[in-house]
């Protein structure tokens, strides 16, 4: 392209600067022959991969290979966005997107086992995805690793069982189940500065992360009770996903999402459910977690229309309809799946498509001052979107919202918990979150969807972060 007699100036200058050859050597002069190193042989074969997630158009193989190397997931933290947390925090290149992609095409291309996810060395890359979903939406090839790496955990945990703390975790609505037919007993045991430390240490948990605590009563049960002594009169009937981490953690939020969504005027219902799925969708109990959709996809989506949508309050809850939920339904249920994902909405969603219809008014709302500085759950950049939280937060006549421009923060659902993964956890926050909320004054309101994000931020900051619902509850007149 240069010429020989320009390409050996270069040849010379690169010498006279790298005499040893350190510097990236066979690139940039001197490069081999283009057909010496192709990603395929003539003779390559392609396998055939039996996945529990579907891929559509693809395998899974294929998908990892959308990835192009071109390094949009080693960008830092002053870039903004997302993806990808775990490098932002450790600047390593087998921590980015790129690197996880790279491995898994690697092994499924050329391995020799007949389980090629049993490699530890995949493993031990996929450690540090923090399953954010930043890639999806960020990544110039929109690779899903979050997808990629629940399904490796699958067929890896095949060969050599499910760790106890991944069981636990996956289990978590079962536990709290259990705990809660004592809540105060469980909250004592689990924030006990002794019996805490030991649940802590047998579990594999980080002994200075605190623990969530179990509401005094379930949210199914204080709805159940509260229809026994209420006079519905709502104009439009909204059905409200109870996901786990509400129905036994959040309950306080819960309760004011239905008595906002009722002094608003709407019926809500909380229709028969199971679990959402996400822990085990976070740990990489795909099967598990796919008849628990299928489920769900039966139960719901007869009865969630356009008229009748379904509300969720946990972003990686409710978001799951319209992300993994299509990948894993059953071929009877893709189409029911594909329609349950379009009447899936987020609170906040929900309640900004009503404002735009002009059934919400300014006037139901306060008229104080205040300021809400707002930091968005990772899912919900990735799947959804942070236009209708600030455009809800800021409906009251004079709130105004102020958006951190923080990616992950740090805790993505059990990460954050887990002993090995504590320190980074918090560096992660420390990089634009953590920093942001401290020099906040008292008097501005600190918001987060997540509950993972809100506890991620009391201990990493002591400040306390509500939730949209609360910020909207609060600004109601009542």
């Amino acid at each position: 392209m240069v010429g020989e007699k320009n390409y050996q100036l270069l040849r010379n200058l690169k010498s006279t600067w790298d005499p040893h050859h350190i510097f990236n050597p066979g690139k940039i002069v001197d490069t081999p022959p283009m057909d010496t190193m192709l990603r395929y042989a003539p003779d390559q074969s392609t396998p055939v991969f039996n996945t529990i997630f579907r891929f559509h158009n693809q395998d899974i193989l294929q998908h990892a290979e959308q990835c192009n190397g071109s390094g949009d997931c080693r960008k830092s933290h002053l870039s903004g966005g997302t993806m990808c947390p775990s490098y932002m925090a450790t600047r390593n290149e087998k921590d980015t997107t790129r690197a996880r992609a790279n491995i898994l095409r690697e092994f499924l291309t050329r391995s020799t086992k007949t389980n090629r996810f049993d490699h530890k060395e995949i493993y031990e890359v996929m450690d540090l995805c923090l399953s954010c979903k930043g890639c999806k939406s960020e990544c110039p090839s929109n690779v899903d690793m979050a997808k990629l790496k629940a399904e490796f955990l699958q067929h890896y945990y095949d060969e050599h069982g499910v760790p106890m703390r991944s069981k636990l975790i996956a289990n978590f609505t079962a536990t709290s189940k259990l705990g809660s037919l004592f809540p105060s007993l469980y909250n004592t045991l689990v924030t006990g500065k002794l019996t805490g430390k030991w649940i802590k240490q047998v579990s594999g948990f980080a002994v200075e992360r605190s623990m969530p605590t179990l509401h005094s009563t379930t949210l199914r049960a204080w709805h159940k009770k509260h229809l026994k002594n209420t006079t519905l009169t709502g104009n439009r009937r909204v059905y409200l996903f109870c996901d786990e981490f509400t129905n036994y953690n959040d309950t306080a939020i819960g309760i004011k999402a239905i008595q906002l969504l009722e002094k608003l005027g709407y019926e809500v219902v909380i229709p028969e459910h199971m679990e959402s799925g996400r822990t085990w969708l976070s740990k990489g109990l795909v099967r598990e977690a796919k008849k628990i959709v299928n489920i769900n996809i039966g139960l719901l989506a007869p009865i969630i229309t356009d008229e009748t949508p379904l509300i969720g309050i946990e972003p990686s809850a409710i978001l799951a309809f319209r992300d993994e939920y299509p990948d894993l339904a059953y071929d009877h249920h893709l189409e029911p799946a594909k329609r349950l994902a379009k009447q899936a909405f987020m609170f906040d969603e929900f309640i900004a498509s009503e404002i735009s219809k002009g059934h919400i008014n300014e006037d139901q709302f306060t008229s104080d001052n205040r300021k809400i500085v707002l930091h968005g759950h990772c899912q919900q950049k990735a799947v959804a979107s942070m236009v209708p939280t600030v455009k809800i937060l800021s409906f009251p006549k004079n709130y105004t919202v102020e958006t951190i421009p923080s990616g992950c923060c740090g805790m993505a659902g059990s990460f954050g918990y887990e002993k090995e993964h504590y320190d980074i956890s918090m560096k992660i926050g420390e990089l634009v979150l953590f920093p942001t909320v401290r020099k906040q004054k008292e008097e501005i309101i600190i918001a987060a969807p997540g509950t993972s994000c809100r506890h991620q931020i009391k201990d990493g900051t002591g400040r306390v972060a509500m939730h949209p619902v609360e910020v909207l509850y609060e600004a109601l007149r009542h």
